[in-house]
């Protein structure tokens, strides 16, 4: 049974933090923990164990995903994208997409919601 664990308090500012190890894995489970939210966007570093995936979503904004640790499989529109350390794609906005972990795997989320006020 998968758990989803989000951590909602930002990061202190002005410190430094080591990205990858903002985050751990703990088994059977996503967790989210959000460096910076804003209303015009927000980033969030996640942690998938091996075996996890996200639903498929379709978000209104354009979303910079990073891989920081493993490797993910992204699904894009139908299209699967392999995802390996250092790897960085931009997920347009009204895409249809989902993650999958056959591996563990740490990513950051970087969403940004301006430029959408037509």
């Amino acid at each position: 049974m998968m758990k989803k664990i989000n951590e909602t308090l930002e990061l202190e500012k002005g410190k430094t933090h080591i990205v990858v190890e903002i985050i751990e894995y703990m088994p059977n489970a996503i967790v989210s923990k959000t460096i910076i939210k804003k209303t015009t966007g927000n980033v969030t570093v996640s942690s998938f164990d091996a075996g996890e995936e996200l639903d498929e979503k379709i978000s209104p904004f354009d979303s910079y995903i990073q891989i920081i640790d493993g490797v993910a499989e992204l699904t894009l529109n139908d299209k699967k994208i392999k995802l390996k350390l250092g790897d960085g794609i931009i997920i347009p906005a009204h895409s249809k997409h989902h993650f999958n972990a056959n591996v563990q795997f740490k990513m950051i989320s970087t969403v940004i919601k301006s430029g959408y006020e037509d």
